[in-house]
Parts: structure tokens; sequence; C-alpha cells
């Protein structure tokens, strides 16, 4: 293997994401960052409002992993179960390759949904926005048909049905019109083509017991497991390897895709001092480091962020374990670079825009200000955790990331959003096309 695709794949990892957004968060707190000042004395806010908003939702820290299926729960029923429970599954192995089925395809249609965009759920009659409202209709999707080349046995999504999905029909599943525009339609359309493309293209991973289906990847991992356990970072560079193509091409190393890799002119100034920037600053942090030399070189400027794949990879968590096989070292994934998150370490004060103005004009993803803003909500969500664990007198091993994330974090930058500004909208804008953020 030649040095290029060594680095690549050290890139495709959880590992890879914490060593170089922490490498982030030490320039900011250096003052060495373009766009962002770090107020680290601002994090006791953001985990008051944590800690407060985990308290209302779960009052006895009963508290599930952040995943997909909590999207499917809307006014104390659980959708899927629902729909599970009328299924005739012959085995376990069954029914976890039908759950796979539905979170990879939900996880991939839940990039940002626009400020305007509403779901109308017939069951109910609310209308619902943003995550839960994707997760609405790409289960209504599902349960429908809609991705089975099969009439008999809807709950699944082939990946010949998939490989030929035309734009209208996500426009008609998730309600899109001129008074109704879910940001990045064809680029979701796209990405589930190319879904379907990648995974006709290796029977050997997704067809071991079935026609391809994306669901095959569960028969895929449960060979991985040795003595009934797989871990988590596991999960995701598998995650990362087999469904790597589907991704836009944005930067290749050695003829692999990074995905949601990106470019960041200040971490190649730390890449070129490498010994000032691991100046012991957060010595308070925990976690695995990557190899630093094995990062650099080639790896330069680089920031991994892979935020579907790990929200795929927390909702893949679940149907494994049902399965009967145990998922060790969640906490070896990272937090979730996506805008509730973020919006929390910027509503609170965590995070200060240099340039008052960039909160009034829109951003593109890849821009240094956007990568620098995920890259810096992922570190903070590690020591944030900390301060969160402290206040309730948990240990990791009691209150892991994946429940603070669901607590947590992603309801508090929701709720102080909505505190802040009319429509709920996050702080910072930006341009998506649906396949990202």
């Amino acid at each position: 293997m030649d040095s290029r695709t060594r680095v690549a794949l050290a890139l495709l990892s959880a590992a890879a994401v914490r060593e170089r957004t922490r490498l982030m968060l030490e320039a900011g707190l250096a003052g060495r960052l373009p766009h962002f000042h770090v107020d680290l004395n601002r994090l006791e806010d953001a985990a008051d409002l944590t800690v407060a908003v985990t308290r209302q939702a779960y009052p006895s820290l009963d508290i599930p992993f952040h995943a997909r299926w909590r999207h499917f729960v809307v006014g104390g029923i659980d959708r899927w179960a629902q729909l599970a429970a009328g299924a005739a599954w012959p085995d376990r192995s069954a029914r976890a390759r039908a759950k796979f089925d539905l979170a990879i395809v939900s996880v991939l249609l839940d990039a940002g949904a626009g400020a305007r965009w509403r779901y109308h759920d017939t069951v109910t009659g609310q209308t619902i926005g943003r995550s839960e409202g994707l997760a609405l209709a790409s289960l209504a999707m599902f349960a429908s048909g809609v991705f089975s080349t099969d009439a008999r046995d809807p709950l699944r999504a082939d990946a010949a049905r998939l490989a030929e999905l035309f734009d209208a029909d996500l426009a008609n599943a998730f309600q899109d019109g001129p008074h109704n525009p879910l940001t990045g339609l064809s680029g979701r359309v796209e990405l589930l083509r190319r879904l379907g493309r990648t995974v006709a293209a290796a029977p050997a991973i997704f067809g071991r017991r079935d026609m391809p289906r994306p669901g095959g990847l569960f028969d895929h991992l449960a060979a991985l497991a040795t003595n009934g356990q797989i871990s988590a970072p596991a999960i995701l560079r598998e995650v990362l390897r087999h469904f790597g193509p589907i991704w836009p091409s944005r930067i290749t190393l050695g003829g692999i895709g990074l995905g949601d890799t990106w470019f960041h002119p200040a971490l190649a100034s730390v890449d070129g001092d490498t010994n000032k920037a691991r100046s012991g600053t957060l010595d308070h942090f925990r976690g695995d480091r990557t190899n630093g030399d094995n990062l650099s070189g080639e790896a330069t400027g680089l920031v991994p962020l892979h935020k579907l794949s790990q929200w795929l990879t927390y909702s893949l968590i679940e149907p494994i374990e049902r399965s009967g096989i145990s998922v060790t070292e969640i906490d070896g994934l990272t937090g979730l670079a996506e805008y509730r998150n973020g919006g929390l370490f910027i509503d609170t004060g965590v995070l200060v825009l240099r340039d008052a103005a960039d909160a009034r004009r829109p951003h593109e993803v890849g821009s240094p200000l956007v990568v620098e803003w995920r890259a810096l909500t992922v570190a903070l969500l590690d020591v944030l955790a900390g301060a969160v664990r402290a206040r309730f007198g948990c240990t990791a091993g009691e209150l892991p990331l994946a429940k603070i994330l669901q607590g947590g974090t992603w309801a508090a930058g929701r709720a102080i959003a909505q505190k802040l500004r009319a429509d709920g909208a996050p702080p910072i804008t930006v341009v998506s096309d649906g396949t990202v953020f």
C-alpha cells in the first residue's frame, strides 16, 4: 500500500476526525483562526442549557442513543415499531436488513431541508419541518414500497430501484413545490442513484444473503463480528469505505474519495509546525489520537468530518444489537458537525464570528468559514461532554457522547435558535446541495 492510500484510509476514520478537529480547536484557542474566536469561559452556558434540556426531556436520565430512530416517533407513537410489528420477519437478520435499508436511505436524505420546507403528516395532520419532517417523508416512502422492486415485499430498498429514481419520485413523496421548496432535491436524488449503483457493483458486500441492497451491509458486518461483538469505529470504517463512491468527488487521495473531508488553510499552517500545534493547550481532552506523523504530508490542511456517515453509524447500532451482536466503543465515534450542535456554540457565545457581517450572508459548505465552524463544533462537543457529565455526576460509561447528543446538545441548539430567531434558523446560513449539512 503506498503512502497516499494509507493516509486516505487513515482519514476515513473517527479517530482522524477527532484528531484533526482537535488541532483546529487548538489553533482557535491560540487565536490563529481567520473566522472565529473561541471563548471557553462561555462553555458553562452551553453546558447549563444542555443539562436543562436533557432533564426536561429525560428526567430519569434514561436517554437513548442519538439515532435516526428517534425521529420516527411522533406524538408518542413509534411509526417504525408500528410498521415492523405488522411484518412477518422470517428471522432477526431479515428484520435487521430492512432496518439497515431504512436507516441508510433516511439518513442520506437528512441533509438540511431549508427553513421554508414542511412535511404534512396525514396521520396526525401536523406540519413538520427539518429533520423530523424529512424522517417521516422517508419512512412513508419506504412503507409504500417506493424503494422495493418486489410489490409483495415493500419494506426493503433494492439497488436496482434506487439507481433508477427520478426527481419526481422524491418531489412527490416530500411534497416539494414552489411554495414548499426542499433544499437540494436533485442532489438528494442523485445521491440515492449513486447509492444504488454502488451497492449493485459490490455484491460480495451487499448481496451475501439477498439481491444487492444497502441492508446487505448487515451481513457483511455480522461476518466481521468477533465473539458476537463489533466496535462502532469498525462499523464507521466499513460505512466510509463501502459507501464512499456515492459522495460527490471533492477531494481524492490515492484514488480514494475522502467524502466529507475539506481543506482549511489554518490547519495547513498547523501541519507545518506539528510540535507547536501539540503544545498541550487541551491536555484535559480524552480519547485516542491518530498517529500525527501518519497524517502529515499528504493530509496537510485536510479536515475529515464525516457527519452523515457517523450519523448513519449511530443509527445502525440499534438494529445490530437487536440482531444479537453487541456494539462496543461507541464513544470512539465523535460528535456531529451539523448546524444544531454548531449553532449551540455560536448562540451561547463559545464561538464568536470575527466579522459579524458573516452572520448575514450565505456561505458555501466548503468555504473556510463553514469548515472551521464544523470542525470546532466536533472538538467542542468533546469538551462540553465532560462538563455535562460533571453536572450529572456521571462517568463517560454512564453517559456516553451518543446520549449527550440526544439529550442533549442537538435539542439545546434547536431550543436556543428558536429563542433567538423567529424562524428557528441556525445562526449561519449554509448553501447546501443536500449531500452534506
